[in-house]
């Protein structure tokens, strides 16, 4: 049977993020994809232009239509803007008892637009965050998740273990914003940190490279791979997505989702 990954997220009328790349991705990865829409954006390569907000009702009969029919043996999160919406999610992902669940806390365009509302951080925290598999911040996130400052990869792993005291949950602290030549994510596991190193790419063809990597990440787990190979595996594809990515619009270009299909 192929396996099955849920994006819960939101839209990029762009095309290059949210669930538009989430379900790029499950193709990539052979698995099959279904979305939970919480958001629409009107979006480009440029900017956000808005937001609009599902009603939690219809993003309930999203999540039902799903379960009682398909089900799914991962999701995945991006973009959930508010507290309300989080709270929800969290109560259907316990409602269905989902597992392998990745959490993108997305919080700021690579335009700098709010995706997150201020007053959700700490409900995302709190709720949404303990029942993970994984979290995958950024080092900007990962720094308001754990109330620090990130400076350097030991000052990471001591954010990681925060985090993963706070929530329970494993902890992925993507290193793309760190000014090293080398880009290293840095796992934490509960017990141990696992490291790993990608040769830093000079390009401006990144816009949903965090999504991308998370849908990649919950498609392995999806599959039965384990936490630290489904990790490695996602990588190796987001890496090649961005050798290959390529110009589209006039901003942050468009990775290369499909390089790996032969």
């Amino acid at each position: 049977m192929v396996a099955r990954v849920m994006s819960v997220a939101s839209t990029d009328s762009g095309g290059g993020a949210g669930i538009m790349a989430d379900l790029k991705t499950f193709t990539a990865m052979k698995v099959f994809g279904t979305s939970v829409i919480v958001t629409l954006t009107a979006q480009n390569s440029v900017s956000v232009k808005s937001i609009y907000e599902l009603p939690l009702k219809f993003i309930n009969e999203q999540f039902d239509a799903i379960m009682e029919d398909i089900g799914t043996d991962a999701a995945k999160t991006g973009m959930l803007y508010s507290a309300p919406v989080i709270s929800d999610v969290t109560e259907k992902f316990k409602q269905y008892g989902i597992k392998n669940i990745v959490i993108d806390p997305v919080m700021i365009s690579k335009t700098n637009v709010r995706l997150l509302r201020e007053d959700a951080v700490e409900t995302m925290i709190t709720k949404l965050m303990k029942i993970a598999e994984l979290i995958t911040p950024n080092i900007p996130e990962a720094e308001k998740i754990s109330s620090m400052k990130i400076r350097n990869s030991e000052d990471t792993k001591i954010a990681s273990k925060k985090i993963y005291e706070n929530t329970g949950s494993s902890v992925l602290i993507k290193g793309g914003h760190a000014g090293s030549r080398y880009s290293t994510d840095i796992l934490y596991d509960g017990s141990e940190y696992y490291e790993f190193p990608s040769r830093r790419i000079n390009t401006n063809n990144t816009h949903g490279t965090g999504d991308t990597l998370s849908a990649s990440i919950a498609s392995y787990l999806a599959s039965g791979k384990k936490l630290p190979e489904s990790i490695e595996l996602a990588k190796k594809y987001i890496d090649g997505a961005i050798e290959n990515s390529f110009p589209m619009g006039k901003g942050y270009g468009a990775l290369s989702h499909f390089w790996a299909i032969k």
